[in-house]
């Protein structure tokens, strides 16, 4: 599962989708924050009860939502603050596997 918002969120769809056509076994979700307006792709789902919470807490609810239903994070985080981090943290407060990838590019 992979967000869509932001520059990391792209790169990663981009990627899977990639990786998706070499090994056709790779399968992928994007997890949108915000109502779709039109059509969407069959790759995408919109967590229930996202609809009753305020536009400005969408992607925190969305974030703590992928986080209940994954076993392993992968993020971009080179700062201490800021959403990537917030993400990252509560998945580690949560016992998550978290694989920082500015680390092990830096």
């Amino acid at each position: 599962m992979v967000g869509n918002e932001g520059a990391f969120d792209k790169t990663v769809q981009s990627e899977l989708r990639r990786l998706k056509n070499t090994y056709g076994h790779i399968d992928f979700l994007v997890v949108l924050a915000y109502l779709p307006c039109g059509e969407t792709k069959n790759e995408t789902l919109y967590p229930e009860g996202l609809e009753s919470v305020p536009k400005k807490f969408a992607i925190d609810y969305r974030n703590r939502w992928l986080i209940e239903k994954s076993n392993c994070v992968v993020s971009y985080v080179n700062r201490n603050y800021g959403g990537a981090a917030k993400f990252s943290q509560l998945a580690e407060k949560k016992g998550l596997k978290v694989i920082n990838i500015a680390k092990i590019n830096a």
